[in-house]
């Protein structure tokens, strides 16, 4: 099941996704890694029931409807008028209904995507370009700082408390000389 719905597609699915399995019991939530590549975050039940999805859009529908749709092309209706574009919901998978959001602000958590993708921190500062892109400045767990495009930051949480679980890495991007080590280091293990 993906989303709390049977798929029978094999090669389909988008960040953040809540895959189960039904026979095993078992629930991840689909993320990228360090290195761009999607994997597998194990995850409770209790969590698999939610999903965090980024606003992309929010109109006024027919008959002046308030609505949004976000990043997975999930469009929700009568959403709290506090909430804009790049600003992360909380869904009940078995509802559709918001349970909570997120705003896009300086000091929330954030999932990078991009080439930083799977890279995980803080959002210190936004610049705004005119006829160009607005880029982020974001900080990880480890102080090093990097710049992304906003559309590729996936705020998950407010300053540090995140509303996800997140893998033991905490999104923090290795060297290559880093890397290295810590493979022949469980080689030699």
């Amino acid at each position: 099941m993906r989303d709390a719905i049977i798929e029978y597609e094999e090669k389909y699915g988008k960040s953040m996704d809540t895959v189960e399995i039904e026979k095993s019991g078992d629930c991840f939530r689909l993320l990228l890694d360090t290195k761009g590549r999607f994997f597998l975050h194990r995850i409770e039940k209790t969590e698999a029931e939610y999903k965090l999805c980024k606003v992309t859009q929010v109109f006024l529908g027919p008959k002046g409807v308030p609505q949004l749709v976000t990043h997975d092309g999930r469009t929700i209706r009568y959403p709290h008028p506090a909430i804009k574009v790049n600003d992360t919901v909380k869904v009940n998978l078995a509802t559709g209904k918001i349970t909570e959001y997120v705003k896009f602000e300086t000091g929330n958590l954030c999932y990078t995507a991009g080439n930083n993708a799977g890279r995980i921190g803080v959002v210190t500062h936004s610049e705004k370009h005119d006829g160009s892109f607005t880029t982020v400045q974001v900080t990880d767990a480890s102080g090093v700082s990097f710049a992304t495009r906003m559309e590729n930051v996936f705020i998950i949480g407010n300053e540090t408390k995140s509303m996800a679980s997140l893998p033991k890495a905490k999104g923090v991007r290795c060297t290559n000389i880093q890397d290295r080590k810590k493979r022949l280091e469980k080689l030699a293990a």
